[in-house]
């Protein structure tokens, strides 16, 4: 099979966030399986000279965005069985940022998805599925279905876009994206390209792609409520018979305790004596008290609302009162900086915080810690826990998206469970876990080992993931008949990592099915408040929203550290 991915960014090449560990991992597995897999990239100035003095020139040829004429390249670099392609046009990629800085985001990425399509004829590849990834591409399918579909070449090119995080959609004035893709004015209604008076370029996608993915079965069933879907939640019920959730997988060969050279000690599930060596590398490194008595709860990733950490603002007072040790790892917003800052020097010896982004530092803390904290409030899939449980670290979560997945919470009276979680976005709730948690690290190491063990043998491969987004491209070309996915899989995700499996949950209520066949977008005069349930202006009620954490007195991280 002939797969193109198109995405705004890949690694090993340029790197901001997940999407390009999906793009970047995915890519070299489904090769290994046999497939004719090839990557479209912009080639951005941030690009390693030791991969761009390795290219080759493939094509030039110049493409019309409404008025303009700009030249574009395409450069060759094949890796690891993979062809990598990058766009090549230095007013639009060769600038000192990746996103978000010129207000021309539309002009760049709109330059980047006709790049994608014109390419191909160039390049004589003639793929069967186009898999294009987040906004930055979300104009391929659009593009393909309304201006391409008519050419022999193009005709039969099926296409498949995968929602890395909903709440990026791309979202520009409509006479400028005209102005570029020469999209008429009979396309802008809402049940086209047209959202709430703007140009939407991930609704674009929604609108136009054959079938829809997402990062996880979880949040593939929220963002069709209206407290998860950022204002989309309509047209995504409209097309829940085309949309999957696909959980992420791991480079398991990066992750891997029994060879990571960045760790003190490597260890396996059935030895985990080198663990502990770890444990004791960390707390030196990052000038914690030595003791290997004190657990230790870790953090690695960005600082910000959607990761939950304003209900660690909360609890810190509480929580650094059960004697534990608390590491974080991550850049992001200055309240939480602020935060963390302060309760270091509050808590000597017990709280290290690092403002900055280190991979060797972010393996050390996955290794040393004991249990592993994320209380997001949405989390599409999330890598972090799987990377903690392959290091043998317990993970604490909320039960939301791929989080609720992968973490099966500890059962006592069957023995299921991998880790333990809690399902109300509340910050007393998170601490009650938490405290669970504890209560078994220190009275119960029978059961600590077991879920150690049980998180380490677990399957996060991208094996198991690559056969479904294989069968999902089967499926649009007709090989097979896909699975409808608005029914329930046989086998829930996280049950791949325990023994046993307690009565499942009840599965949220379907959307009547007149919802499903409504207008996919309905105007809202502003998106759903998160304290209150939410309601569409003519839809069933939807789901309760968690509440918001009460705040039962002022903690001193916010007299300190604001």
């Amino acid at each position: 099979m002939k797969i193109l991915f198109t995405a705004s960014e890949c690694v090993p090449f340029v790197k901001t966030g997940g999407l390009a560990d999906v793009v970047g991992a995915l890519a070299p597995v489904l090769a290994r399986q046999g497939h004719d897999v090839r990557v479209m990239l912009p080639l951005y100035g941030q690009v390693p000279e030791e991969y761009t003095a390795r290219m080759s020139h493939a094509t030039d040829f110049e493409i019309t965005l409404g008025w303009r004429r700009q030249y574009c390249g395409i450069e060759q670099l094949v890796l690891d069985g993979v062809t990598y392609y990058f766009v090549d046009n230095k007013f639009y990629f060769g600038r000192s940022y990746i996103y978000g800085l010129g207000g021309d985001e539309y002009e760049r990425y709109g330059f980047f998805c006709r790049a994608a399509l014109n390419a191909l004829t160039k390049l004589d590849f003639q793929p069967d599925v186009i898999h294009a990834h987040d906004w930055q591409s979300g104009m391929i399918p659009a593009l393909l279905k309304i201006q391409y579909a008519h050419l022999p070449f193009y005709s039969g090119i099926k296409t498949i876009f995968t929602i890395h995080n909903l709440q990026y959609q791309g979202i520009f004035g409509i006479r400028e994206v005209q102005d570029v893709l020469g999209l008429g004015d009979s396309l802008w209604t809402n049940d086209k390209l047209e959202c709430f008076g703007c140009a939407n370029y991930l609704k674009a996608a929604l609108v136009y792609a054959d079938l829809i993915t997402t990062v996880s079965p979880s949040y593939a069933e929220e963002i069709q409520s209206a407290y998860y879907g950022e204002r989309l939640d309509g047209l995504l019920r409209a097309r829940k018979h085309q949309l999957y959730g696909v959980i992420n997988g791991l480079d398991i060969v990066d992750y891997d305790p029994t060879t990571d050279k960045r760790i003190a000690s490597t260890y396996s599930a059935d030895d985990l004596s080198g663990k502990a060596a770890c444990k004791k590398a960390l707390q030196e490194e990052l000038g914690l008290e030595v003791n290997p008595d004190l657990p230790i709860i870790g953090m690695v990733g960005r600082l910000s609302s959607q990761k939950g950490l304003d209900l660690v603002d909360y609890i810190i007072t509480d929580l650094m009162a059960e004697r534990v040790q608390f590491v974080v790892l991550g850049m992001g917003e200055s309240r939480y900086v602020n935060l963390f800052s302060w309760a270091e020097g509050e808590y000597r010896g017990r709280v290290a915080a690092r403002f900055t982004m280190d991979a060797g530092l972010a393996h050390r803390i996955y290794a040393g810690c004991d249990m592993f904290l994320m209380p997001s409030q949405f989390e599409p899939c999330g890598l972090s826990q799987m990377i903690a449980m392959r290091y043998g670290t317990v993970p604490i979560v909320r039960e939301t998206g791929g989080l609720r997945d992968t973490v099966l919470s500890y059962n006592e009276y069957t023995g299921a469970g991998n880790g333990f979680s809690f399902f109300n976005y509340n910050a007393h709730d998170m601490l009650h876990v938490i405290q669970r948690a504890l209560g078994y690290y220190r009275d119960n190491k029978d059961v600590w080992t077991l879920l150690q063990k049980r998180g380490m043998e677990g399957d996060y491969s991208w094996d198991r993931s690559a056969a479904k987004y294989v069968e999902l491209y089967r499926g649009l070309i007709g090989e097979i008949a896909l699975r409808d996915p608005s029914e329930p899989e046989d086998i829930p995700e996280a049950e791949a990592a325990v023994e046993e499996t307690p009565a499942a949950e009840t599965p949220a209520e379907e959307a009547p099915a007149a919802e499903a066949a409504a207008a996919p977008v309905e105007e809202a005069p502003a998106k759903p408040k998160r304290t209150r349930k939410a309601k569409s202006t003519e839809e069933a009620p939807a789901e309760e929203a968690p509440a918001k954490p009460k705040r039962t007195r002022k903690p001193k991280a916010e007299t300190k550290a604001e």
